[in-house]
């Protein structure tokens, strides 16, 4: 599933794309056909991120709701768009860009109501000007579960993945399985101001590197990561690989029916 940053990446693509204009909205796989219809022909006014969740926004408080899930996708390009071909469940164009959807976990038209319930669900994200980290360490204080769950539960930090949340506690030096009750409460701003620098690299960069200038591969010495999801990482998906700091073999466990990746020198 896409972490915060890519769907930070997708608002201002689209905001590019398409504010201020007049779009021409479909729905070829008719999943989305009435919301398609309430919107075909109005402005454009905008895109925000909140977390996983993109908004598009449209005259007349209209909001399109799209979370990827594990399977969405976005493509776009530049003129005409092509014949329709596989599932597109949402289809905007104008005369010079035009955007495809498939197969995302939501994709609704919400009233400002809607919006509003959206948002008061999710956490703060760490990527918006304001955000209030008070109140997500205030939730992580009252919590048994282990931090790194608890970095990933998009009802108390919006945004955050596997990928972010390993890595910053890596980079902090904190067991992933401390219990969130259990966080000194003088570790979490500069936890917090950490994963929020990696989340805004990742964005500027459409990749996600969490090595300090001192581990990347030309300073070490060392071949670049080979790896689908790419960038450069102390730990995330790096099982029995030395710790690039300490030469500890990286540890993977499992948690929660996700994979868990640390290194038990340095997170000790």
């Amino acid at each position: 599933m896409p972490e915060g940053h890519t769907i930070h990446r997708l608002a201002s693509r689209h905001r590019k794309l398409f504010a201020g204009k007049p779009v021409r909205v479909s729905s070829p796989q008719g999943r989305f056909e009435a919301g398609a219809k309430a919107l075909d022909g109005l402005m454009f006014t905008g895109a925000l991120a909140h977390g996983k969740h993109l908004l598009h926004r449209y005259e007349g408080d209209r909001t399109v709701h799209i979370h990827l899930g594990l399977y969405g996708k976005v493509t776009d390009g530049d003129g005409a768009p092509p014949e329709p071909f596989g599932e597109i469940r949402l289809r905007m164009s104008n005369d010079a860009h035009w955007l495809d959807l498939r197969g995302p976990t939501a994709c609704e038209l919400l009233d400002p109501p809607g919006v509003e319930a959206l948002l008061a669900r999710l956490g703060p994200d760490p990527l918006k000007r304001g955000a209030d980290s008070i109140a997500a360490f205030a939730k992580i204080a009252r919590s048994s579960r282990p931090i790194v769950a608890l970095l990933m539960d998009q009802s108390i930090v919006a945004g955050a993945g596997l990928i972010f949340a390993t890595e910053a506690l890596y980079r902090a030096g904190i067991d992933p399985t401390t219990a969130g009750r259990d966080m000194p409460a003088d570790a979490w701003l500069p936890l917090w101001t950490d994963l929020r620098a990696l989340m805004a690299a990742a964005v500027i960069a459409g990749r996600i590197d969490t090595v300090r200038e001192e581990h990347t591969p030309e300073a070490m010495g060392r071949e670049p990561r080979v790896d689908r999801h790419g960038g450069e990482v102390y730990v995330y998906r790096r099982t029995g690989q030395p710790c690039l700091v300490c030469g500890t073999p990286v540890h993977q466990d499992a948690l929660g029916g996700r994979n868990l990746y640390w290194c038990p020198t340095c997170q000790s």
